[in-house]
């Protein structure tokens, strides 16, 4: 038996996974991966996202605008993302945040949005769920601005910034999540801010269908691929794999408190 895992960030809802899902659970399953949560990246496509949640009992969902689409996309509300996180498998709020690499024209939109999507997860006690590119020193400085407005809780996903951001985050309570970036043979700088944060902020993820991890790098990604990267986290902290995988599971639960509270039989969706 596989020690059980979760795959904390993923995009079943996008065209490389359609018509796979079954086969995509059963390998997920072999590897240990009893539980993902998929992303919705743009509100419109909800009703897509969430019927993958209520169909599949591992699979969760979270809803936001992404930063790269914040200019194009109708600007996200506060009651608009409650009203989601209404439903018993909705557990974050994102993702959202800051993408300067190639929309850097659209600052202005992209620190709208996000503010909007933290007074959403002070609202609903959801954490937020941040991508964040080319945007260290803004990104710190409203995370940390709205912090001190009101506290809430986050994760920064798929975390391959630099240690400054990292140590504003961890600073905040905030989780740094682990994908197979950390396991790409460049990446040693990543490596040694996980070695460097406490093991109880780290979570672990695929960002499916990107970024696979060796030993199907170049490939599509997909959940049962995140025990790889996990493994990877393994070694950074120098501890067993079981052990590894067991922290982050109590690390998800601790933040995704709604997931791990979830059943089978959920109330339906109001």
């Amino acid at each position: 038996m596989e020690p059980m895992i979760t795959d904390s960030h993923c995009h079943l809802d996008f065209p490389q996974f359609e018509g796979e899902l079954p086969d995509l659970l059963s390998r997920a399953n072999a590897a240990g991966v009893h539980r993902m949560v998929t992303i919705c990246t743009k509100l419109r496509q909800t009703p897509t996202v969430r019927a993958l949640a209520d169909a599949h009992a591992p699979v969760f969902w979270a809803a936001g605008t992404h930063p790269m689409s914040a200019a194009d996309e109708p600007m996200a509300t506060v009651e608009q993302l409650v009203d989601l996180a209404r439903h018993p498998k909705m557990v974050g709020i994102g993702e959202t945040g800051l993408d300067y690499h190639y929309t850097a024209d659209s600052k202005a939109v992209q620190q709208e949005s996000l503010r909007i999507h933290i007074e959403a997860c002070r609202q609903t006690g959801l954490p937020l769920i941040i991508h964040s590119r080319d945007a260290d020193d803004d990104m710190a400085r409203i995370l940390t601005e709205e912090h001190r407005a009101g506290p809430y809780t986050c994760v920064m996903h798929c975390f391959s910034s630099g240690p400054a951001l990292a140590k504003a985050a961890l600073d905040l309570g905030f989780y740094l999540s682990m994908s197979g970036i950390a396991a790409f043979p460049r990446s040693q700088e990543v490596r040694d801010i996980f070695a460097g944060a406490p093991l109880d902020r780290v979570l672990v993820e695929t960002d499916a269908p990107y970024l696979a991890p060796p030993p199907h790098r170049g490939k599509r990604n997909e959940p049962s691929f995140v025990a790889h990267a996990a493994r990877k986290g393994a070694d950074v902290f120098g501890i067993d794999y079981a052990d590894f995988a067991a922290a982050t599971e109590a690390n998800f639960e601790r933040l995704f408190s709604k997931a791990a509270s979830w059943t089978d039989d959920a109330a339906a969706t109001p």
